[in-house]
């Protein structure tokens, strides 16, 4: 799907030291990415700075190709758990449907209704290496799976309801 960002977003599409995550059109966001092989020092610190940027931009998740590396790293926190590094997660089983609104640090601006499994089973390794399996249900669940979408190189825009696409201001104080 094409995004033609009108004029009034178009800001939040720069990209620099204020705004670091990587954006639409950019190729690293329709790449799959690498697993990796080892958690080290600088896994850590890639987690490190995916929390300082998701927090920075009120995000609730963020995935490693959104800050420009390809690797299969992603950090989450919904307000229903405590944040969260997944290294190599991969879902395990899946069950039940939910539909509700997403938008993407990486396409600012723009939100959609997408259905996702309602329950999900996860592993992944921790951010010290140790494996870990997880049953995630809820905003939880959906916002894993949105970002090992980003892993894949799958964008919200690839499975929202195209009918309920709309703009609105990320930094408008409407709720």
């Amino acid at each position: 799907m094409q995004i033609v960002v009108p004029d009034e977003f178009r800001h939040l599409y720069e990209q620099n030291e204020e705004r670091p995550v990587v954006k639409i059109p950019a190729e690293v966001l329709r790449q799959t990415a690498a697993p990796v092989e080892k958690v080290n020092k600088r896994v850590q610190f890639l987690i490190d700075d995916l929390f300082r940027i998701m927090k920075k931009a009120n995000g609730v998740g963020l995935a490693a190709p959104q800050i420009g590396a390809s690797v299969r790293v992603v950090v989450v926190a919904p307000e229903e758990m405590k944040p969260l590094a997944l290294v190599n997660p991969v879902i395990l089983d899946a069950d039940g449907e939910q539909l509700g609104q997403e938008g993407c640090l990486s396409i600012p601006g723009l939100y959609g209704d997408v259905s996702r499994f309602d329950q999900i089973e996860i592993s992944a390794l921790d951010r010290t290496g140790r494996p870990i399996t997880l049953k995630l249900s809820g905003m939880p669940s959906r916002v894993v799976q949105h970002e090992i979408d980003h892993l894949e190189g799958v964008l919200f825009i690839d499975k929202v309801l195209k009918e309920t696409l709309h703009w609105k201001d990320p930094d408008a104080d409407d709720e």
